[in-house]
């Protein structure tokens, strides 16, 4: 594409950008997990197994999480409208691939087109609110998008159990086709045109080897969940990511302009928030996937009545998020994070105790706790790291905050469920003592496991303390977290 020359753009108005991020990144999150309760329908469709059903979610989930840093990187160069345009063309297309499927390996192939363009929302959402709008609303403005994706994450699970259950699987992706081609101009018409002015080479090799060894990374994890930890394929994936991932810090130490720049991760604020994001991730990823399942399993509900649970804790997310947003601007971050770490880890420790109760009110309960808590730590760590940033390493910053958030969204239920896995072929009791049942006994060890990683998210959390101001952009407060 030859570059945009250079304009002066009105600014878009806050109402219009926020209807337009906020509705886009909520029907792309939606993408990410809709399909795991319709995964049966679909093998029996295509005669599939289940090691081939998981490329359904991992193929989408791989390209996802190699795009979101690498979209971040590019958004310091090329403008946020011709982004946004060719990634919801990428996934109306994969939309509409996955809906006229005949087979599993089209499905597949859908579903990684899919992910090439939803992996350009949620980053680009965030620069978005960043570049465009003025510093007194951004934190209400991260509020606002991550209600969006707080609620598409809980949503996901019940619009895929009760279209799939109702309608069919391919309904999902017809309508995640209508949806992505509604936004299309309207993202074009909010959206500004002007390309940033970034400067120096950009180091493709580096940014190819950091997604090749986060999605090889993500595909080890999903493997050793479904074919088991000692198939080629998993410790050979594994092994492939630490080599690429060893092979990026080398060429990040070693080229001028590395694909990230080590001073990132000079700031304290921007160190913790990227560990806590990822932490907090893989757990409340954990209990999104795990609690609708033990509700198959165990409580023996369908699919679409399973995932009406999660409709509580959807609703409460996108009441409290942009609440979340202004107090953070009044009483600082670290309040609001330690808060929101302890109430995911007390709502897991709960649902460990409670995975084997016949009533589905525990499990309601312990997945809206999980829930909120996680919204006040996403919204507020984010902020913290935006504001953390000079203005030239926006996007790529982002990008790997970001990056670590959906690469914890993989990892929770790739690792909680080879535990639910070994535990269900062991037949032992759980290991929480607070436990009294017996069939769920394996979801229950999987929450505890959750409460094991938010504990050294907790640990992070409270040992944040201020940084220095970037010396590139000194209007901005980049490392104060009260």
């Amino acid at each position: 594409m030859p570059p945009e020359p250079p304009t002066t753009e009105r600014p878009p108005s806050a109402p219009a950008l926020l209807a337009v991020l906020t509705t886009t990144l909520l029907i792309t999150v939606i993408a990410s997990d809709m399909v795991n309760l319709v995964l049966p329908s679909i093998g029996a469709e295509f005669g599939a197994s289940e090691a081939e059903l998981a490329w359904v979610v991992t193929g989408f989930l791989l390209t996802f999480s190699v795009g979101v840093p690498l979209y971040g990187r590019v958004s310091d160069r090329v403008s946020l409208r011709r982004l946004f345009g060719f990634a919801l063309l990428a996934y109306a297309a994969g939309s509409l691939i996955c809906a006229l499927a005949p087979d599993l390996l089209v499905l597949v192939l859908g579903r990684i087109v899919m992910g090439v363009g939803a992996a350009a929302i949620p980053v680009l959402s965030v620069v978005a609110v960043t570049r465009l709008l003025p510093a007194d609303k951004r934190g209400m403005a991260i509020g606002v998008i991550s209600a969006a994706s707080g609620v598409g994450t809980a949503a996901g699970p019940a619009v895929g159990g009760g279209i799939g259950q109702y309608l069919g699987w391919p309904a999902l992706f017809w309508l995640m086709l209508g949806a992505a081609l509604v936004l299309l101009p309207a993202a074009l018409r909010v959206l500004p045109g002007e390309a940033p002015a970034g400067t120096g080479r950009f180091d493709l090799p580096g940014g190819i080897l950091l997604g090749l060894g986060a999605g090889l990374l993500l595909f080890g994890m999903t493997q050793a969940q479904v074919a088991g930890p000692a198939v080629p394929s998993t410790w050979g994936g594994l092994a492939v990511a630490v080599v690429a991932i060893g092979l990026f810090g080398w060429r990040t130490a070693c080229v001028a302009n590395p694909f990230v720049p080590p001073a990132l991760f000079t700031n304290r604020v921007y160190r913790a928030a990227v560990v806590v994001a990822f932490l907090a991730m893989t757990a409340n990823l954990g209990g999104l996937v795990f609690v609708p399942l033990l509700l198959v399993d165990v409580n023996g509900l369908t699919p679409g009545a399973g995932a009406l649970v999660m409709i509580p804790a959807g609703i409460a997310v996108a009441v409290i998020s942009p609440l979340i947003g202004r107090l953070a601007d009044r009483i600082g971050t670290r309040p609001l994070v330690l808060a929101g770490l302890a109430a995911m880890g007390v709502s897991a420790l709960f649902l460990s105790g409670s995975a084997g109760d016949t009533s589905v009110i525990p499990a309601g309960a312990g997945i809206l706790g999980l829930s909120v808590g996680f919204i006040c730590v996403l919204t507020p760590i984010i902020s913290a790291a935006a504001s953390a940033l000079p203005a030239g390493q926006t996007g790529v910053g982002l990008g790997i905050l970001q990056g670590a958030q959906f690469l914890g969204a993989g990892a929770g239920p790739a690792l909680f469920g080879v535990l639910v896995s070994a535990r269900q072929q062991s037949g032992g009791g759980a290991v929480n003592p607070l436990y009294a049942g017996h069939e769920g006994a394996a979801f229950s060890d999987a929450f505890l496991a959750m409460v094991v990683v938010v504990v050294p998210a907790l640990v992070v959390a409270y040992r944040m303390r201020p940084a220095a101001v970037p010396a590139t952009v000194p209007s901005r407060d980049a490392g104060t977290v009260r």
